[in-house]
């Protein structure tokens, strides 16, 4: 569900007030006064001055702990004000960064690109500042990849970062099997794009081909959005070489401990996951991933499910964090720290991806249902994708732009439309615990020459009210996870896996397990248009009729990885 721009306006208003409400009720171990903002000129290692903002506590001796932050939103400028009070009461200093050609710094407002160098020249600037003792670096989605960037290097002031929502794979977080992740980065394009765009955000989002709607539509070319939306493959050395290739090798060199705080229904998730696999063991040991019931915005998103034990902690969290590592020298032993949904409580595990050797499989069978038991009589039931038509997201993990349907939300009912296909179980007779990766066999095929399959799995309460739990995508060109495109003829029966992004979930006794396929989830993921090639560069569509085979000879199955 696409909001207006006053809807949008009242959520910041709400967001700001909650904030508010958050760090007020941060512990207050030291008590000081507030300072002022004292404004500098932070130059870059090429001489481009950077706009920075200082806070010093007042009545406090120097030197002080600090805590780091580079922007490039300038509406979230009362916010860190609002941060920087709240903290100068407890003691610290603050320091805000305006990135590059943002706010009044120096320089072109390109994304990505400047900020590793920007930034080591900020935290050198504060290592060379007698009033700061140390240094922990803050920052959520692009706020925390202009500390990915640079973690690796950072001088030794620097003891800690708590970063959030944000990922160093970036191809992990713009693509899932050749299917762009559109409500994340057309709308990202559009909104820091550097001028203002007034176009209908759907518009664009189903234009083509999509290669050309920055000049077409939006009245600017935009070279960096060309290059995300035509490079599909992730072996690709746009992904492999340059910022990106750098920013994912950066968590494996990291030596300082790393909060990693994250969302089951945050679109960087999955990115977040496969950067916490790449830290050393030695850092994992003393860094935390911590991963709760809420969204890009830490928002609680969980419909229907009791949610009393998940606690309001997004300003605490850190609080908490740099107090003990910087004020107390002290490193985590908590390094896991994941909610269950449904369940109601948070869980402790000692590693962190969990990869259970124990599923529990579901068989599609004949009849559209899931059945403990593979069916011996094979079966096959068939839809129409057409693209011109497409399924509207409702309750997803990977949306932004349509931020009101990131999470578990109310479903529509089963086989609500011709071209979707529900496959539901019986009453279930005892809770199941998922932790981990969820994975969907399909055999499945289609009469065009490539095309996409999306599958979602729900649950399906007593009270008839269903909600999703996870959903994700694959296409005939990438099926089975493919670092690059291949082949298929129309009419082929193809196996595909479609393994879903980590989830903590526990089904409840008495409800059903309902799994959902199609071949569309718009705007959450770009229009497949049934054309080979990449998406971007297509300038038609067609039709396409998917087929899905079930029992003994070719078997479809939902795999549950049980806790």
């Amino acid at each position: 569900m696409a909001l207006d721009k006053a809807a949008i306006e009242e959520m910041i208003r709400q967001y700001m007030e909650k904030q508010k409400k958050l760090l007020c009720n941060i512990p207050l171990d030291i008590v000081a006064e507030e300072g002022e903002l004292e404004e500098v000129m932070i130059p870059s290692d090429d001489g481009k001055k950077l706009k920075t903002w200082f806070f010093f506590p007042k009545n406090m001796e120097y030197p002080l702990p600090c805590i780091a932050v580079r922007c490039c939103y300038v509406d979230q400028v009362e916010l860190l004000k609002l941060k920087a009070r709240e903290f100068n009461k407890r003691g610290f200093a603050f320091a805000v960064q305006w990135c590059r050609g943002i706010n009044g710094s120096e320089g072109e407002w390109v994304p990505n690109i400047n900020e590793r160098r920007d930034g080591l020249s900020f935290m050198n600037a504060l290592q060379e500042d007698d009033r700061i003792e140390s240094v922990g670096y803050w920052g959520d989605s692009y706020l925390a990849l202009t500390g990915w960037c640079m973690a690796d290097a950072v001088p030794s002031k620097v003891k800690t970062m708590y970063l959030g929502v944000y990922g160093c794979f970036r191809h992990t977080s713009a693509y899932k099997d050749g299917m762009f992740r559109q409500d994340i980065l057309t709308d990202w394009a559009m909104n820091n794009a550097g001028v203002p765009i007034s176009a209908d955000y759907l518009e664009s989002a189903a234009y083509m081909p999509q290669a050309e709607v920055d000049e077409k539509l939006w009245g600017v070319k935009l070279d960096w959005y060309r290059d995300w939306i035509t490079h599909t493959d992730r072996n690709d050395p746009y992904w492999e070489e340059g910022f990106w290739g750098m920013l994912k090798e950066i968590p494996g060199k990291v030596k300082i401990p790393v909060c990693v705080r994250q969302g089951w229904y945050d679109h960087h998730l999955g990115s977040a996951i496969e950067t916490w696999e790449a830290l050393s063991d030695e850092t994992k040991a003393i860094s935390r991933i911590e991963i709760g019931p809420w969204n890009h915005g830490y928002a609680n998103c969980i419909d229907h499910q009791n949610t009393e034990n998940v606690g309001e902690d997004a300003f605490s969290s850190p609080a908490l964090w740099f107090d003990e590592i910087l004020r107390k020298n002290k490193t985590t032993s908590e390094n896991v720290r994941l909610y269950e949904v449904g369940a109601d409580r948070w869980e402790y595990p000692k590693e962190f991806p969990v990869r259970s050797e124990k599923i529990k499989s579901f068989y599609l069978d004949k009849d559209k249902k899931l059945c403990r038991e593979m069916s011996s009589d094979n079966g096959e039931c068939s839809f129409v994708y057409d693209p011109k038509n497409p399924v509207m997201v409702c309750g997803a993990e990977s949306t932004f732009h349509s931020m009101m349907e990131n999470g578990s939300h109310i479903q529509k009912e089963a086989d609500y439309r011709s071209d979707v296909t529900s496959f539901v179980s019986d009453k279930l007779e005892e809770e199941i615990h998922v932790l981990g990766q969820i994975n969907v066999k399909l055999h499945v095929s289609s009469d065009a020459e490539d095309t996409a399959f999306y599958v979602k799995v729900i649950e399906e309460f007593e009270d008839k009210k269903s909600y999703n739990v996870r959903g994700s995508i694959t296409t005939l060109a990438y099926r089975n996870d493919a670092d690059a495109r291949q082949s298929y003829e129309p009419g082929d029966v193809c196996e595909v896996n479609i393994k879903l992004w980590d989830i903590d979930w526990c089904f409840q006794k008495g409800s059903r397990i309902r799994l959902d396929i199609t071949s569309s989830n718009f705007p959450e993921y770009s229009l497949h248009s049934n054309n080979a090639g990449v998406w971007s560069l297509q300038k038609d569509q067609k039709k396409a009729k998917q087929t899905i085979y079930t029992g003994k000879e070719r078997a479809s199955v939902l795999e549950l990885p049980i806790a």
